[in-house]
């Protein structure tokens, strides 16, 4: 009775979790004439019309290029200068490691709407309004703090006598950085270019404020600006949120081991 009341909590959990996405998955298969009406809960005539609607009616193709382009160069940079980071603050001679890291993990603590207009400013100094790179470098400022302390609770459980054997064997420190460190590191530098993509591709303040046309507008503003002026497309809505989150549902279930072993790690010392 225990293991069947258990697996009955856990599927009432999953479907909790679940129940907004099967129910855009419902919406955009339902034709407009069954939208407002309930019951049938199900479509009775299901139809695939929402989906052609956002890829032929829209610039919806570019839009998730924008998106990919953007959400994968943050990914990189925010890796790249975080695993750097992440080696120094975990291996090497540094003072105030404590201190460097909970400074950088502040930089988290401020909320989106309290910098957008002084990052409006900058951006707009700096021609880059409505630009791929106005969003990526954005986004890697938001990111790095993430990806620095995931990746450097990884670093510090390899053992340091690695680290100096390869020092005795002659290697620099970036050398033993990029031989011997990073692929040990591997998981944790996954998990945090997964947790970093994930938000750069749902990311909705940053790129409302920062983006004007298609030319580098993303997939939540586009969704956003959907509704017309007389209308609310609720099924093209539903269409297009279950095109961009299906991408985000497999990445998490492939890698849902490792996102896991790097938001726990260092959690349990030996």
């Amino acid at each position: 009775m225990k293991r069947l009341w258990l697996m009955l909590t856990l599927f009432a959990a999953a479907l909790w979790c679940l129940g907004p996405f099967l129910w855009q998955l419902v919406t955009s298969l339902k034709p407009d004439g069954e939208l407002t009406h309930l019951p049938p809960i199900l479509p009775v005539h299901p139809t695939l019309d929402h989906y052609l609607a956002v890829f032929t009616g829209t610039s919806f193709v570019r839009i998730i290029a924008n998106s990919v382009v953007v959400a994968s160069c943050s990914t990189a940079l925010s890796i790249a200068i975080g695993s750097l980071a992440a080696f120094g603050l975990a291996k090497l001679s540094v003072r105030f490691k404590g201190l460097i890291l909970i400074f950088i993990l502040s930089a988290s603590m401020f909320p989106p709407i309290a910098t957008v207009s002084p990052l409006y400013i900058i951006i707009r100094a700096l021609h880059l309004r409505d630009t791929w790179w106005g969003l990526i470098i954005t986004y890697t400022t938001f990111t790095l703090p993430l990806s620095i302390w995931i990746m450097t609770n990884f670093f510090r459980e390899i053992p340091d006598e690695i680290y100096l054997a390869s020092r005795v064997d002659g290697c620099s420190p970036l050398q033993s950085f990029i031989r011997i460190m990073l692929p040990l590191a591997a998981p944790g530098i996954a998990t945090a270019a997964i947790l970093v993509f994930i938000f750069a591709w749902n990311e909705f303040l940053f790129a409302l404020t920062f983006t004007v046309t298609p030319a580098s507008r993303t997939i939540p503003v586009a969704i956003a600006l959907f509704p017309g002026l007389h209308e609310m497309p609720w099924g093209d809505i539903a269409a297009a949120s279950i095109v961009v989150t299906v991408p985000l549902v497999v990445l998490v279930l492939v890698f849902q081991r490792r996102i896991i072993e790097g938001l726990t790690a260092g959690a349990v010392k030996g």
